[in-house]
């Protein structure tokens, strides 16, 4: 039986694109395969953007689970913080997701009446059966996952043209495309420009990351 390795688990708001403000559990799987989440692995790493502690099980209610276990656990915290609201919505981010989330815990999220959601960088396939497929890359990774049901880059990215956000979305298949400003001290200056873009090119939005301005995880 497979066991999944979570940073944390907790009861929150999505903060970022199309479902932003929606109440949901995020589920924090341990690890990624473009950082190693150290700083003094940072520099040296694919992905520089990583705002986010995903190593070890230590974090919130994190630790080593069974696929059923893991969805009661986040079954019941989803009934504590909401216990009226009979569609729970789990966010499964990390690190990389993709690295453990597979068809046995899609189907024990499923199996507790779960919408789920999950966030990648795009370097892995991602799994039959998630409800709502987020995909985020980073430059110099190699993008597998090119369809999906959203699309959000993170800008500037070094090595990153404006034109190549274009030409990933031309050759992906995503029903909402967004670009976000990067969490860098400069998020004016990188707003403007997002916003620059997108009156150019309808077809984008720009997210931002609402959980920081709510001062909530």
């Amino acid at each position: 039986m497979r066991r999944y390795k979570i940073k944390e688990l907790f009861v929150t708001r999505q903060g970022e694109g199309f479902h932003a403000g929606r109440a949901a559990v995020f589920c924090r799987f341990s690890g990624c395969n473009l950082w190693s989440g150290t700083e003094q692995t940072r520099a040296s790493s694919i992905c520089r953007l990583c705002d986010t502690d995903f190593v070890g099980t230590d974090g919130t209610n994190g630790g080593i689970f069974d696929a059923d276990e893991l969805a009661h656990t986040a079954l019941t915290l989803w009934q504590q913080h909401h216990p009226h609201d009979t569609e729970p919505f789990i966010v499964c981010t990390g690190g990389e997701p993709l690295l453990q989330l597979d068809s046995a815990l899609i189907d024990a999220f499923h199996q507790k009446q779960f919408f789920i959601a999950t966030e990648t960088n795009g370097t892995l396939l991602a799994p039959p059966d998630i409800d709502w497929l987020t995909v985020s890359p980073k430059a110099g990774s190699r993008l597998m996952q090119q369809h999906g049901d959203e699309l959000k880059i993170v800008m500037p990215q070094e090595h990153w043209s404006w034109g190549d956000c274009q030409k990933i979305r031309e050759r992906g298949h995503f029903r909402h495309c967004f670009i976000q400003p990067n969490d860098d001290g400069r998020q004016m200056r990188h707003m403007a420009h997002i916003m620059t873009y997108c009156h150019r090119h309808p077809s984008w939005r720009m997210s931002l990351q609402l959980h920081k301005l709510w001062n909530i995880p």
